[in-house]
């Protein structure tokens, strides 16, 4: 029983990680298609985000049976608390992917970024997507060195954020009132995307050391494999 019981947290942990796996190919191209106004590109960000929900409702389901037929207790239980929690995270930023590939589909074929925010939104987007591929290995290998990378990283998308709001802000903007909301919301979804990110991160930390307030550059970490 104990052994079946481990391969289903192995079966818990490889399902996240291929979630996170989908949710890095959905903001790579959610993100691409916004800069590039590639309403093909968004719309296979769109179709594609049922998979996502459909792979996180099972890995919902497959959770519940392990706490209804194992009965886990101390670190097992918080594991699969934790990926219950995880998953609903990497299904909203799923969500955030498909939000953004959606601003792109109803401006086509005009582009959604306003003039003199194109390098800024670059910028972000290429940010969530080293997030997103981040948080997928910190899934996969649980090494906590990244937890600190993508604290960093979400630092990074704060700093653009506000960059962004202060270009719409200043007495030297002309965009009309369409482009104001575009920007607003679209750098409010790449910005959030990451807060998702360092949430799980901070959950996978404390899995790895039981505290949540553990500082990750004071770890020693094991060698992996």
């Amino acid at each position: 029983m104990r052994q079946v019981f481990h391969q289903s947290l192995e079966d818990v942990q490889g399902r996240l990680v291929e979630i996170s796996e989908l949710v890095t190919v959905a903001i790579d191209k959610a993100t691409r298609a916004f800069g590039t106004s590639n309403v093909a590109l968004a719309e296979e960000v769109i179709e594609e985000d049922a998979i996502i929900d459909v792979k996180a409702i099972a890995l919902d389901e497959l959770a519940i049976e392990i706490l209804a037929r194992q009965q886990p207790v101390a670190r097992d239980l918080r594991i699969v608390v934790s990926a219950l929690r995880i998953s609903a995270s990497l299904e909203r930023m799923g969500d955030i992917a498909e939000h953004i590939a959606q601003l792109t589909r109803m401006r086509f074929p005009e582009r959604a970024i306003p003039k003199g925010l194109k390098s800024t939104f670059t910028a972000m987007g290429e940010v969530d997507v080293e997030v997103a591929r981040n948080l997928t290995e910190l899934l996969r290998t649980e090494d906590l060195a990244l937890v600190e990378s993508l604290r960093d990283q979400e630092e990074r998308l704060d700093h653009l954020h506000l960059a962004v709001f202060e270009k719409v802000l200043g007495e030297n903007w002309r965009g009309h009132a369409a482009a104001t909301v575009d920007a607003t919301l679209a750098s409010r979804y790449l910005e959030r995307f990451s807060d998702h990110a360092v949430s799980v991160a901070k959950k996978v930390a404390y899995l790895a050391t039981g505290d949540w307030t553990t500082d990750t550059d004071a770890i020693v970490l094991p060698p992996l494999g």
